[in-house]
């Protein structure tokens, strides 16, 4: 009896491997879809700043180098803790997110940075620019979301924009003249 027990619940593991990914929700199928792919859109794009984030951290020099070097790390950190709660926000509503760097790669519209050296004002230019990106990006979420009742999306969207501004706002300032 306890074999048959033990084999039906290693065939019943087994379906569940199987079965697709489906988190209950109370948002319309077509909603689940919006929201999960502008989001996910949304999370490649704060994977890519956050790298270039830590590039320009890595790579600063100058007089201002300290600040510099200490306000891109704390930024990088705020823009890495973002990343578990917008995936994490699109599989509570049922949506799929994200799987691999080529994934990331493929739906970022953040440019990424390679060269072999950037002047520090620019590299703070630069990031302000994809940070001001972000938040028309994170507005055009939020109208979405609204628009499909998703009010913890919502929420979560008008804390990711404040925090974003920030980060323009601190960026600017530290490159201006």
């Amino acid at each position: 009896m306890s074999t048959l027990l033990n084999e039906l619940q290693v065939e019943d593991a087994k379906l569940h491997l199987t079965r697709p990914l489906a988190t209950p929700t109370d948002l319309s199928v077509d909603a689940t879809k919006e929201i999960s792919g502008a989001l996910t859109a949304i999370l490649a794009d704060v994977y890519a700043i956050y790298m270039k984030t830590k590039n320009f951290h890595w790579h600063m020099s100058g007089a201002h180098f300290r600040d510099y070097h200490l306000m891109l790390d704390e930024q990088s950190v705020q823009l890495f803790a973002m990343t578990d709660d917008i995936a994490e926000r699109v599989r509570k509503i049922g949506g799929k997110t994200l799987r691999s760097i080529d994934d990331i790669s493929r739906m970022q519209r953040i440019l990424d940075n390679d060269a072999d050296y950037v002047e520090p004002a620019d590299m703070l230019a630069e990031l302000c620019s994809d940070n001001k990106q972000l938040a028309a990006e994170l507005r055009v979420a939020h109208t979405l979301c609204d628009d499909c009742g998703d009010y913890s999306s919502v929420s979560m969207i008008d804390n990711w924009i404040d925090q974003t501004e920030r980060r323009v706002w601190f960026l600017y300032e530290s490159y201006r003249h």
